[in-house]
């Protein structure tokens, strides 16, 4: 599925740039319908599509399974989120947790220790996902310690190359769903660009996806960084106006030489 025809002719002519994907959405628990409807409209703006927490394994199982499916058929990546994987863990069910996962159709599944404090090595994680064909990525940061503090940073960092030497593929970068005292922004929503600069720098863009769930987060962070950065945990119902403003389409973008029309462009 892709963006093709008139629109993305006349696009080319404002000096929008073609991007490649890097908006990876979360499905929070919608309806298979209304997850159809939205890979029929912005699967060719999907770089992966995170299903529902936990919520995917006590909804009705078939609804599950159709909206990996769709997923799939539309050339999406589904992922678990990172939640699943710290209870199967904490449980003893890891291995359980991956068949199932596989089984599925899933991608690839998120791990982390958000909530936990796993014991396993990373190498073991990735090793037994990939042999049920399940790519890895790697959450950073916890879920109810608050903002980074600095002088966690170069733990971050420690914990993010030790699964990327693993073979996970790209590292999450914690915001939850309010991304508001959590990661990389304060208890108002600001964000912490110091910080987030020296995760660019200590693994760069490419293998960095930043949760960014609410307006302010995602726009700060294209605002910043421009439109090669990839956003995570943004709303299905959301992902076309995140993409018109990596566009530099978005009246609050024009005048931003980092993403207007033609600048960006020439910037590239």
């Amino acid at each position: 599925m892709t963006a093709t025809g008139r629109f993305d002719a006349y696009l080319r002519d404002l000096g929008v740039p073609a991007l490649p994907r890097a908006t990876y959405p979360f499905d929070p628990g919608v309806a298979p319908v209304v997850l159809e409807s939205h890979l029929e409209q912005s699967a060719h703006l999907m770089l992966g599509l995170k299903v529902s927490m936990a919520c995917w394994m006590v909804a009705d199982e078939a609804a599950t399974r159709r909206k990996v499916a769709a997923a799939r058929a539309a050339g999406v990546p589904a992922n678990t989120g990172g939640g699943p994987y710290e209870v199967a863990l904490a449980q003893g069910r890891l291995h359980a947790y991956l068949d199932l996962c596989a089984d599925v159709g899933f991608s690839q599944i998120e791990c982390g220790a958000g909530f936990t404090d796993p014991s396993i090595t990373p190498a073991k994680v990735v090793g037994w996902a990939g042999e049920r064909g399940l790519a890895v990525e790697y959450e950073l940061g916890k879920k109810h310690d608050g903002a980074f503090a600095l002088d966690a940073f170069d733990d971050l960092v420690s914990e993010g190359q030790k699964w990327l030497e693993a073979g996970a593929g790209r590292l999450v970068i914690e915001a939850r769903e309010s991304a508001a005292g959590v990661g990389l922004f304060a208890s108002d929503g600001q964000l912490n660009v110091p910080l987030a600069e020296r995760f660019v720098e200590a693994f760069g863009l490419g293998l960095l996806i930043f949760e960014a769930p609410t307006k302010p987060s995602q726009f700060a962070l294209l605002d910043h960084f421009g439109p090669e950065i990839r956003l995570s945990n943004v709303r299905l119902d959301e992902v076309l106006r995140v993409e018109i403003y990596r566009r530099g389409l978005h009246s609050d973008a024009f005048a931003n030489p980092k993403l207007r029309p033609g600048t960006a462009a020439a910037a590239a």
